[in-house]
């Protein structure tokens, strides 16, 4: 099992931004990437279509041989991964908006959140804020149709500019010195962002948190690869491919990206 690969799915293109983190920590893995961009955005689903639509992709993953799964979307992993540990026997990581490290090192004690409408009701976002935001005043806002632009292509539109100004200003208002990116797909835009908000908030997102739980949990289940001699990385997407490879050339790596019927 050591060299099998590690399994990441995500509603689309968003979870390569996990997979740049876990590339970046481990480089020796074999990797599997699945993009179900046919069912983007989960954010509007309900719970139980999310599973469904969880368990689908697991069972893709697991068809060619992955040893651990990543679920590099927040509303799969708030929605639908306590089902996953439950009925699979193999290791699960969850993304987990980074609300704990905003809240504990807000100032202004006001931090915002953009994320999907389903992150923001589920249980586990709850949790964490009740758990870690006492005191703190967390600013809510669900990012709608900025997925459905980057799934499209339209990434760096003057309408995306125009929808996340929209989005991001009414927290601004508020005073947040944090903003938390609560979908795997926004960090794409954190220069867009960045250039809203100014030098006064820090963006945060869970990338690089993700990709250090899974580097602990293969070395506490001994999956580690050893063998570097041939490593292997495959991208599939289930939607018109050029959105992945546009994304794909930019790591400059020779990644092409896979169409499937999945």
């Amino acid at each position: 099992m050591r060299n099998s690969p590690i399994g990441i799915f995500d509603s689309g293109v968003g979870g390569l931004t996990i997979y740049e983190e876990i590339h970046r920590l481990l480089p020796d893995e074999n990797i599997i990437y699945l993009a179900d961009s046919k069912n983007a955005p989960y954010g509007e689903k309900s719970k139980q279509e999310i599973i469904n639509i969880s368990v689908k992709n697991t069972e893709f993953l697991l068809s060619h041989g992955c040893k651990l799964i990543v679920v590099a979307c927040n509303t799969a992993s708030t929605n639908a991964v306590k089902y996953l540990r439950e009925h699979y026997n193999i290791p699960f990581i969850r993304v987990q908006p980074a609300i704990k490290p905003a809240a504990l090192n807000s100032k202004t004690k006001v931090v915002g959140i953009l994320a999907t409408k389903s992150t923001l009701k589920s249980e586990l976002l709850y949790e964490t804020s009740q758990r870690f935001a006492q005191g703190v005043d967390v600013v809510e806002r669900v990012g709608v149709g900025l997925v459905t632009l980057i799934e499209s292509g339209k990434m760096h539109s003057e309408e995306m500019t125009s929808l996340l100004k929209k989005h991001i200003l009414p927290m601004l208002e508020k005073d947040i010195d944090h903003l938390v990116l609560g979908c795997t797909h926004y960090p794409f835009l954190t220069d867009q962002i960045q250039e809203i908000v100014g030098n006064k908030v820090r963006i945060l997102d869970s990338g690089e948190a993700i990709a250090r739980q899974t580097k602990v949990i293969l070395e506490q289940e001994n999956l580690i690869n050893l063998d570097a001699t041939e490593i292997k990385r495959r991208f599939y997407t289930n939607k018109d491919p050029e959105v992945m490879q546009k994304i794909l050339d930019e790591f400059d790596e020779g990644f092409k990206a896979i169409k499937t019927n999945f």
